[in-house]
């Protein structure tokens, strides 16, 4: 085991931190570390944290309720931005890899709208949080939700050494990118989640690298997800935008999305 620390904030979930910390291979901790990012385990389940910001409550993924059941029941189906960026429509349910999973929100979202997913995610204490949220999702008797996390599938490993390998095995039509942004001056309004994600994994600096494989493995549609005003990964204009107040979806079309029968 490393000597980064799994810290136990719930005496009660003691079996749960000991595998997670046998997984992720940390040593447990009846103490939170007093520098840096760690992961705890309390009552909600596995969660992030910055020690340097003890009052912002820790990063956890919720796949039942919070913000993502509100952009389940409320964030407007299949007309919102990533949906369409995706070609989902009616139907067309597309096959899709997203190569930065991340927290999930996008992949979850996705998933929830029809389609089948692949949800990547490099670094391995996120790929953790998502993990955690599934299994926890997975114990609720609700048949709408066993539906969508079937269409939801995770794994962790380097996108730059997996994507040709999933992509393959999925047929994915589409692969969306979601790479790290730089750093925001404006550190306040930054979200807790970037804030952590900075301090832990940094930027994905081999976006372009990505890009160029995804190119060469998406069978229909490569969506990249960016800063609204930044400039276009490997300097290469998509042929289609979909501007937002704060970002923009840049789609690279291969071949048109049809109707098909895993619709």
């Amino acid at each position: 085991m490393t000597h980064s620390p799994l810290y136990l904030a719930d005496p009660q979930q003691r079996q749960q931190a000991q595998a997670w910390a046998e997984q992720l291979q940390l040593t447990l901790s009846d103490t939170p570390p007093t520098q840096g990012c760690y992961l705890l385990v309390n009552a909600q389940g596995l969660g992030l944290a910055l020690a340097e910001e003890p009052k912002v409550a820790p990063v956890q993924v919720d796949l039942v309720g919070g913000r993502l059941a509100h952009r389940r029941q409320f964030g407007g189906g299949r007309g919102q931005a990533v949906a369409k960026a995706c070609g989902l429509k009616a139907g067309i349910s597309p096959r899709i890899l997203d190569a930065t999973a991340g927290l999930l929100s996008d992949a979850f979202v996705l998933a929830s709208l029809g389609a089948e997913v692949w949800a990547l995610e490099r670094h391995p204490w996120v790929a953790a949080l998502g993990q955690d949220a599934y299994q926890r999702a997975s114990t609720h008797q609700d048949a709408e939700l066993a539906s969508i996390l079937a269409r939801l599938r995770l794994f962790q490993g380097q996108a730059s050494q997996r994507l040709a390998e999933l992509s393959q095995d999925l047929q994915a039509e589409v692969i969306y990118l979601d790479p790290m942004f730089p750093a925001s001056k404006k550190s306040a309004q930054v979200k807790k989640e970037m804030r952590l994600f900075h301090h832990l994994v940094g930027q994905d600096e081999d976006a372009d690298l990505l890009l160029e494989m995804a190119l060469d493995c998406a069978s229909h549609r490569v969506v990249v997800k960016r800063p609204r005003h930044a400039p276009y990964l490997m300097q290469r204009a998509p042929q289609i935008e979909l501007t937002g107040q704060a970002n923009r979806f840049d789609i690279y079309s291969l071949k048109k999305l049809t109707r098909d029968a895993h619709s």
